[in-house]
């Protein structure tokens, strides 16, 4: 298995290179298909870990995590980031907690989002404070951490791109690696908010959207979140239905492809 140096470098010379897509395994298996599909690194998803333990997003533990961290990152090469949601706490104490910990079970990078599960945004200062001590724990690592802050406005019902980008450049300015608006809807969004800080910035995907429009508005990187795990749900409850409802085993898979994906 590569280093989690080597990891790391590969992860960072990524972030300085041209545009990628990472997109987001929600277990082992997932992840072990997406490497052999020649992507080059991958991002958990809270929502799609979640439901592989049969809860809702935001319902996890920083140890499930840790562990489901572990899980793939024993199984992939590739780098690995990780969805930290909240940090899990509200303190800057809790981010330096949540990122050390998954930087321990093997992780290159993380995202912390300022959006506390209570049901507010994080105060500008406040969140900013965050960002800065998760920056100064992984700056002890001896090897570069990609550390991701998510300004959460446009998923959280306050759709507002000046307090956003206000948001993204506070982050970018308490060191942050990487800066990330999950919920961006357009190009012209995309491109505004590209312009207005210097970090690399990552995009989710959105309907709509191609990857090579996202691309030209400026984004460095581009994630799913739980879209694929839902996708696999979908294929998943459709061929059940069609068991259930009319007799028929057409849309079962045959896992020809298997000892293709994790050979």
């Amino acid at each position: 298995m590569s280093s989690q140096e080597e990891r790391a470098a590969r992860f960072k010379a990524l972030h300085e290179g041209d545009p990628f897509v990472i997109p987001n395994p929600w277990d082992a298996g997932s992840a072990r298909v997406l490497e052999s599909l020649g992507f080059q690194a991958l991002a958990t998803t809270s929502s799609g870990f979640a439901f592989t333990l049969g809860r809702l997003d935001g319902n996890v533990t920083l140890d499930e995590v840790a562990a489901h961290v572990a899980s793939l990152a024993g199984a992939v090469e590739v780098p690995i980031s990780v969805d930290l949601e909240n940090g899990f706490g509200p303190e800057p104490r809790d981010a330096v907690r949540a990122v050390t910990r998954v930087a321990e079970a093997g992780a290159v990078g993380g995202s912390i989002e300022d959006w506390d599960p209570d049901g507010h945004l994080y105060e500008l200062q406040h969140a900013a404070e965050r960002v800065a001590a998760a920056v100064e724990a992984v700056s002890g690592f001896g090897w570069p951490f990609m550390l991701t802050a998510r300004a959460e406005n446009h998923i959280r019902g306050h759709p507002d791109l000046d307090d956003t980008i206000a948001r993204l450049q506070a982050f970018e300015a308490a060191g942050a690696d990487v800066l990330y608006a999950p919920g961006l809807a357009s190009v012209d969004e995309i491109r505004q908010v590209c312009a207005a800080v210097s970090k690399p910035v990552n995009v989710l995907a959105s309907w709509g959207l191609t990857v090579a429009e996202i691309f030209e508005a400026g984004a460095q990187r581009i994630s799913v979140g739980g879209s694929l795990t839902w996708s696999a749900v979908q294929a998943l409850a459709g061929a059940a239905v069609a068991i259930r409802d009319i007799g028929s085993f057409d849309g079962l898979g045959d896992g020809s492809r298997v000892r293709d994906w994790l050979g």
